[in-house]
């Protein structure tokens, strides 16, 4: 088929949504793009000797970065008009989103490390709902709102209501902020601000991409045992939980979460234990990799209020 003269070029690009946990902090890998001066995710191209996208962008990411990838996975092509730098918007920009696992480590110069409730503040919830969910979004999306019932649902489905929270829809409620003037990213790029109440810019649809990744990834802690790829080869029981809530934004009764992780039989005891120079020293355990045989879905099915 030949292109019409009107039809945009279209340029394809591999980015990458890449995740880690240290302590209780999940971060996400960004870089800043001179464009607009804004942190963005690390993205890069398909070159012709790579024999598939993800050995692609395994090799771009240690290039650009100094990182090598373990875990990752095709998140979704994001390919909207106009999505792209504002000098190449005759240019439909298509993305190939990936997200990765990784443990934290330094990167290279041009890339720094964010924490994800940075870039969206309403969704951790670990010490009782968020003052930028209470005292910034609920007001102005009541107000965006109005009589309108069918926006009235849209909002308490995506924002819960009466005490419930879904932590899984993620995307729906960023795109809804979105829709509703509510983040920095839906005014022109020089109105970038580096923070809001609704948390920080990044260029173009970046933050869109991060909530994509984040729902992906709550979701598959109810049914794959991805945390693991964010710990040691061994760990505390405490430390797990500590990286099952930083990445649900919830906070976990201990006794029911270790009656939990006991009945998956996800891990095991090393015989080993943690130096403590006070206290009593924790056990350490590893992953049970025999989990993946035993059956389809071994994950922690984490509630999510």
């Amino acid at each position: 088929m030949t292109a019409r003269p009107e039809d945009p070029a279209l340029t394809l690009t591999l980015d990458a949504a890449i995740v880690a946990v240290t302590g209780s902090r999940p971060k996400i890998l960004t870089v800043r793009d001179n464009k607009v001066g804004m942190p963005a995710l690390p993205a890069g191209p398909l070159g012709p000797e790579d024999a598939t996208l993800e050995l692609a962008l395994r090799r771009w990411i240690h290039d650009q970065a100094g990182i090598a990838v373990g875990y990752a996975e095709q998140l979704y092509t994001f390919g909207d008009l106009g999505r792209g730098p504002a000098a190449v918007r005759d240019t439909r920009a298509l993305s190939v989103a990936y997200l990765a696992l990784v443990r934290e480590e330094q990167p290279a110069a041009d890339a720094a490390w964010i924490d994800w409730y940075d870039l969206l503040p309403w969704e951790d919830h670990r010490e009782g709902p968020p003052l930028a969910l209470e005292d910034g979004v609920r007001p102005a999306l009541a107000e965006w709102a109005g009589d309108d019932e069918q926006r009235r649902n849209r909002v308490t489905a995506a924002f819960g209501g009466e005490g419930r929270w879904d932590g899984i829809r993620v995307l729906d409620r960023y795109e809804l902020l979105y829709e509703a003037g509510l983040v920095a990213e839906t005014g022109p790029a020089e109105e970038f601000t580096s923070a809001s109440a609704t948390g920080r810019a990044m260029a173009f649809d970046h933050r869109r991409i991060v909530a994509t990744a984040l729902g992906r990834l709550r979701g598959k802690l109810t049914y794959r045992p991805v945390v693991f790829e964010l710990l040691a080869d061994t760990f505390t029981l405490l430390m797990l939980q500590h990286t099952v809530e930083a990445l649900g934004g919830v906070r976990l009764h201990k006794q029911n979460f270790r009656r939990l992780v006991e009945r998956t039989h996800l891990v095991e005891g090393t015989g080993e234990r943690t130096p403590s120079p006070a206290g009593r020293p924790a056990e350490l355990f590893r992953f049970r990799s025999e989990v993946l045989l035993e059956r389809p879905r071994p994950g922690l099915g984490v509630p999510y209020r």
